[in-house]
């Protein structure tokens, strides 16, 4: 008997507060799939307390327990399976495969005005609904003027077909007039002309398991400071350097630690064994856990500019809710925004994303001071929040010797492997959250 699509996807939803949900994922293996997952997964606002990956090639099989953040937030689960269950490939015979076909077409960008008078939080309240509504801001482009008044431009996508009728485009309105109360002047939601879419540890994997994944596949083991999005950074990372996962095991946060077990090959479906390979794979993953976001603060003449900027994956996806992140934790600060923008900007080696905010100065303390940013940071992407962020990454290709390695402090020591005299490098790295 054949699965059916309503088995792809199960959740099992928790009966009380704060316990986790388990969703399971069943269906074939493709690149890049369990970020494409985690991406879903961090959209609509729930943490991942652990997790199972495994697959042999051609079939995955994924469990993750999540809560949301905060615990108040509502989650339409059916929604999520229909969301997890898109991104999975289709396993039907090739005459079904039209039915699933458009999934892989690039969305159509829709353009949302919003004219109203300036209040505080405004930005953060039209974001929290639109990612209630599953709509995904691609662009942003807001401007206060002399008056008081405030345009807001949001470019955003549909990701479940909520807009490409007349009545979906004005119930969304209506949604954001209540939200907005009397503030709201108008609004408009239409599709975007032409002009626009340009812009566009060891121990905690079975010893059976180990030992047969030992001899085809290298081990990915990660231990770090938790941080909002960390398990969809790491997938991510994998994904864009073609890392393929066998098998792995996300432990729960233990005092705000959390441990990773992957078992890992190269694009080609080998083990990792060249040291060059395994330092760049070690020193992407050190990184951009220490930085998944980079956060500056800077005086522009009278005004204080706040810019975030994170990668973009190679698909040309942003990173999710960080629109919701930065203007929940201004609004939680009682810090106004005047105006903000979204942009991309290409370096030689990738393209990012970057947020520019420009904000009203706060009585309470000087926006630039050090104090200012690691508010910001620690209410927007931090929990719990803390100093730093401590990563350590090996790579083994058995289970006795660290074939490379990165770990907290700034030294570099070297290890002898016994017999094969083979130099096994430990670089200690210590980098503060930025």
């Amino acid at each position: 008997m054949g699965m059916s699509w309503e088995d792809v996807v199960l959740i099992e939803e928790s009966k009380n507060s704060g316990h986790p949900t388990v969703v399971t994922v069943n269906c074939p293996d493709k690149a890049g799939l369990g970020c494409d997952l985690l991406r879903i997964v961090l959209e609509f606002g729930l943490y991942v307390t652990r997790g199972d990956f495994s697959t042999d090639g051609k079939w995955c099989y994924v469990i993750l327990w999540v809560v949301p953040r905060p615990i108040s937030l509502k989650i339409d689960w059916e929604s999520l399976k229909k969301r997890l269950v898109s991104c999975c490939p289709s396993f039907l015979p090739a005459f079904y495969i039209d039915q699933f076909s458009g999934s892989s077409k690039s969305p159509p960008l829709y353009l949302l005005k919003v004219f109203s008078l300036d209040r505080k939080g405004l930005i953060h309240d039209v974001t929290k609904l639109l990612c209630e509504l599953e709509l995904t801001i691609q662009r942003l482009k807001v401007m206060t003027t002399p008056d008081g008044k405030v345009v807001d431009l949001f470019f955003i996508t549909d990701s479940v077909n909520l807009l490409h009728t007349k009545f979906g485009r004005e119930e969304t309105c209506e949604h954001l007039s209540v939200v907005l109360g009397e503030c709201c002047i108008s609004c408009e939601l239409e599709l975007a002309g032409p002009e626009y879419e340009c812009q566009q540890g060891l121990s905690s994997i079975p010893e059976t398991i180990a030992e047969k994944l030992f001899s085809l596949h290298s081990l990915l083991q990660i231990q770090c400071h938790d941080q909002k999005g960390l398990i969809y950074d790491i997938l991510r990372i994998s994904k864009d350097c073609g890392i393929q996962i066998a098998y792995g095991r996300v432990s729960p946060s233990v005092n705000g630690n959390r441990s990773l077990d992957l078992f890992i090959q190269n694009e080609n479906g080998k083990k990792i064994v060249d040291h060059e390979n395994q330092v760049a794979l070690c020193s992407r993953l050190k990184e951009e856990m220490l930085h998944p976001l980079r956060v500056i603060i800077t005086n522009r003449g009278p005004d204080t500019q706040l810019l975030v900027a994170n990668p973009v994956e190679i698909s040309g996806k942003g990173r999710p809710r960080v629109v919701y992140d930065v203007t929940l934790a201004l609004k939680t600060l009682d810090i106004c925004i005047f105006s903000a923008e979204i942009g991309r900007h290409s370096t030689l080696d990738r393209e990012w994303e970057v947020y520019k905010f420009l904000l009203d100065e706060n009585q309470g303390f000087s926006l630039t001071s050090k104090q200012a940013k690691q508010n910001i940071v620690d209410k927007g992407f931090r929990f719990p929040p803390g100093p730093s962020i401590s990563v350590e990454i090996y790579v083994r290709n058995d289970r006795s010797s660290v074939q490379y390695g990165a770990e907290t402090d700034a030294e570099v020591l070297v290890y002898p492997s016994g017999s094969e005299a083979e130099a096994n490098l430990r670089t200690m790295i210590h980098l503060s959250f930025v």
